[in-house]
């Protein structure tokens, strides 16, 4: 299934309308696994906006052609080749009839139509409809669909598509039929298609409108029971997008359908969302916390995108972000509203700490490497590798900007000038921006530098007091460092950055914000200041005191604050800053100097010493009982070893992972009674609950067996997660405390208690294949030793009756969290992980060039490591770009040896 075609560089620069406009589309499958016949009669036109073209060029891949009729008679001027289908001197506007053979069982790209556990899926996003029919695959065209499906009735006793139903029945040959019509124009992308032995959990709810909706969430049979968490979560994002934004659904049913082999989250395709069954399937004995919070965010997000990205969609690709951050920002407020409402923002702050914590870990490296891109990028040679932490993710924090600037009803005026202009077309991020600006009498001319400039922003903020006048300038400078060549051509001249502050007066309360110019202070005592150029001085008047500036709040734009806080002056915002996720921030960054001043000696084999007023600060934090669970949890996790390594001047991932644990190891040893007491007094006995405050408990008491763990004498916490994990009635403590008997289990080369509970874990959850996905990732993310190196267990593993390289979850599970999730053990000095990548790679690239793309980023930024281990990381990349042929893979590592 490898593409071997040389790639072409497709530039944001050289976008033209379709020459062609399809109206239109009435699609008719007969379903065979190794031989589906596909009927496609489209209306079809020239697009008066577009300059005339002599052939009709459709896009095909792995089509057989049959035969091609205009308006009803032979065409014998169509001509099939490798990547599609030319038509020439066609008239202005006709009916087209192609019939095409496509072969599913054969698909192992998994994009297209696919056959999974004996049923048929498809997955069209970004370009996988040109593998069903011949068809003008791009966003910008957009028609009405009728399908019409035949297949077995005792094979695919269900047949689905996207829309409505309009009818069904048998036919004479023991098959029967299924038509269906979504009445909105969609472009083909959010096509979608399922057959199968499925069976659905149903709700019938009524819209604000009045209006009966049908729901239903369609599994294999037996996962069933697994179904309620997903079902509460989609009706729950019902209810919040009518009464947040107004949009009602506005289909008769929604359909979620979850299968194994997929190689994303999920598909938002019109009314017929194709999910991974990761992010469907939960009930507390298989799933844990993080999965049920995952499977409501991930509900929500297809769900948003109803209106966000088909209601209105992307006008070509480079636009992704139009619709993917935008419609992350929403699920991110709606999980944060889901848990905290839209007042309690200890419980929202939460959410922000930990969508943050993504953002820094993955996006900020991806604007530091050979990847880096804007938001909407310029170019790509192929589209599935710009799915990125990117587009996603800094997308959200720009849309969320937005909010920061205008408050929640100005976005929401926004919001609803941009529907009211865009429903049913394809649009730009343009056209985004000035819906938004429109709607609240702003230009935002400077705004669109976010979206057309890559890299992480860094502004740098000094400070000074005039007591005598009792002013408090703030001046802040803000550019991009030392930035990655393909960041730094981006960047054109200052962004728009709403800079949120406050001031903190000595005795722990915020000071009044009273700008110079104004009469008086605002009530709030958090300020958002419009940064608009290089440099700039706001100055606060009537200031007492000498304030301590609590920086960039809840933050407030995603960029890199640097400014020189004392060790103390961090304990005391760890201590008193009445914003959540700042108070947060003042740990990680206390944290944060320590490990890097620590792995730098480690690095030099020095004796590792931490000072006594960080092991205070973190006992503060550990036995205040003012503070959530939930958020102590969050504030006493300390950075992780890979956003560590990437703040050192040359990563050293042995040396950040000694430092690491030397401080886990102290905090574990100097406070073990505060832990020991913790975890007694934030156990959840009874039946499991799927709420945030039972979360928050689990969260917390797990962390305490977490740091148990690495006690000098680890006995005590053997003892405790053993007891634990035979008493679990849920997924959440049973993993954990498998979790820290792995750990307890590292220093000695193993442990007779970590290996029954992994044979145990094994022999209850065989049957459930996303509660094994977890038992490979447990054992591919343990610390491992000299004596016990985990790349050997991973190997191991690599030859298990139920290790499966063609499904995406099981190779992300075991090779992804080895690679990505371990650094320490995938960084050794001997090159063996960097081999074992590269062989997966070369392998994944042959079955699903997808999935091999996204591992082999795990290298990208080779050229920042220690010299040893850029030897081997280049000689590993060298080797994948000389054996790989698809498309997605080359144009990484092409990217990374440049």
């Amino acid at each position: 299934m490898a593409d071997t075609a040389t790639p072409n560089v497709i530039r944001r620069a050289d976008y033209a309308p379709p020459a062609f406009l399809i109206d239109t589309v009435a699609l008719e499958f007969d379903l065979v696994p190794d031989r589906t016949v596909v009927r496609n009669t489209m209306h079809v036109r020239r697009n008066p906006d577009a300059s005339r073209a002599l052939h009709l060029e459709l896009m095909g891949e792995q089509l057989e052609f049959v035969s091609a009729e205009i308006d009803g008679q032979p065409f014998p001027n169509a001509h099939a080749h490798d990547h599609g289908l030319l038509l020439d001197n066609v008239p202005d506007s006709f009916e087209l009839t192609l019939t095409s053979i496509c072969n599913p069982a054969a698909n192992t790209t998994l994009s297209g139509l696919y056959v999974s556990s004996g049923n048929f899926f498809t997955q069209c996003e970004a370009e996988g409809f040109r593998r069903i029919t011949y068809f003008l695959d791009r966003p910008d065209v957009m028609a009405t669909f009728t399908v019409t499906l035949r297949a077995s009735k005792a094979d695919y006793p269900v047949l689905l598509s996207n829309g409505n139903l309009l009818e069904e029945g048998d036919l004479p040959d023991g098959r029967h039929f299924a038509r269906w019509e979504d009445p909105f124009r969609k472009p083909s992308y959010l096509f979608a298609l399922v057959a199968g032995k499925l069976v659905a959990l149903e709700e019938r709810v009524k819209s604000g409108s009045g209006k009966e909706k049908l729901l239903q969430v369609w599994v294999e049979p037996h996962d069933l029971d697994k179904t309620r968490h997903a079902m509460d979560s989609l009706i729950n994002s019902i209810r919040w997008d009518e009464q947040r934004f107004g949009l009602e659904l506005d289909l008769d049913r929604f359909m979620i359908v979850a299968v194994s082999d997929f190689n994303m989250g999920a598909m938002e395709n019109k009314g017929l969302n194709i999910f991974n069954t990761k992010y469907v399937l939960a009930n507390p004995e298989t799933a844990t916390d993080t999965d049920f919070a995952n499977i409501e965010a991930v509900v929500g997000h297809e769900y948003f995108h109803n209106w966000t990205g088909n209601r209105v969609t992307c006008r070509d690709w480079f636009q992704l972000s139009l619709k993917e951050g935008l419609t992350v920002f929403r699920d991110q407020e709606f999980s944060a509203d889901m848990a905290g409402g839209a007042t309690d923002e200890a419980a929202r702050a939460t959410k922000r700490i930990e969508d943050v914590r993504v953002l820094r870990q993955m996006q900020f490296a991806e604007d530091a490497g050979p990847m880096a891109h804007p938001v909407r990028p310029e170019s790509y040679v192929e589209i599935n590798n710009f799915y990125t932490m990117t587009v996603y993710e800094k997308g959200s924090e720009v849309v969320r900007m937005y909010q920061t600037l205008f408050g929640r009803d100005g976005f929401r005026k926004g919001m609803d000038l941009y529907f009211k202009r865009h429903d049913g077309q394809a649009v730009t991020c343009d056209d985004f921006r000035h819906a938004l600006a429109d709607a609240n009498g702003r230009d935002l001319a400077q705004f669109e530098r976010w979206y057309s400039q890559a890299g992480t922003p860094r502004v740098s903020v000094r400070t000074r007091y005039d007591a005598a006048q009792q002013r408090y300038s703030v001046t802040l400078r803000q550019g991009y460092g030392d930035v990655a060549p393909a960041a730094r051509e981006t960047q054109k001249g200052p962004l728009l950055i709403p800079f949120a502050i406050g001031l903190i007066g000595n005795d722990g309360r915020d000071l009044p914000l009273q700008l110079e110019g104004e009469a008086k202070a605002p009530a709030a005592t958090t300020r958002v200041l419009e940064f608009t150029q290089t440099e700039q001085t706001f100055t606060f008047v009537n200031v007492a005191q000498e304030p301590l500036p609590s920086l960039l709040r809840n933050f407030s734009a995603p960029v890199i604050v640097e400014y020189d806080y004392s060790a103390d002056q961090l304990a005391f915002l760890l201590a008193h800053d009445s914003d959540p996720f700042n108070r947060w921030e003042a740990g990680q960054r206390l944290a944060t100097r320590e490990l890097l001043t620590l792995a730098e000696r480690a690095a030099t084999g020095a004796a590792l010493q931490l000072d006594d007023s960080v092991v205070a600060a973190f006992a503060r934090v550990l036995t205040d009982e003012t503070l959530s669970p939930s958020f102590r949890e969050l504030a006493l996790m300390l950075p992780s070893e890979a956003y560590l390594a990437e703040q050192m001047g040359e990563s050293n991932p042995a040396a950040v992972h000694a430092a690491r644990q030397f401080v886990r190891k102290r905090l574990a040893n100097a406070l073990k009674n505060d832990w020991l007491k913790v975890y007694e007094q934030h156990r959840t006995p009874g039946a499991y609950e799927a709420t945030p405050e039972a979360a928050g408990h689990r969260a917390l008491k797990n962390l305490a067996l977490s740091y148990l763990a690495e006690l000098d004498d680890p006995a005590e916490a053997v003892r405790i997660a053993s007891a634990q994990y035979d008493a679990a009635n849920n997924m959440t403590d049973r993993a954990a405390a498998l979790s820290a008997l792995l750990n307890a289990a590292a220093a000695k080369g193993g442990s007779t208690e970590a290996q029954q509970a992994l044979d145990d874990f094994y022999q209850r959850f065989e049957k459930e294949p996303l509660v094994i996905d977890k038992w490979f990732a447990l054992q591919a993310t343990q610390r491992g030793s000299a004596q016990r190196p985990v790349i050997d267990i991973v190997r191991r593993l690599m030859s298990h009756p139920a290790f499966n390289l063609k499904n995406p979850n099981r190779a992300r599970s075991l090779i992804f969290s080895f690679c990505a999730a371990n650094p320490a053990q995938f960084h050794a000095d001997d090159g063996s992980g960097y081999a074992f990548w590269a062989d997966q790679v070369i392998a994944l690239d042959a079955i699903n060039p997808q999935v091999a793309a996204r591992l082999a980023r795990s290298l990208e930024l080779w050229r920042r490591f220690t010299p040893t281990l850029r030897d081997g990381m280049r000689a590993a990349l060298e080797k994948v770009a000389a054996h790989v042929k698809s498309r997605d893979v080359r144009e990484i590592v092409e990217k990374a040896l440049a």
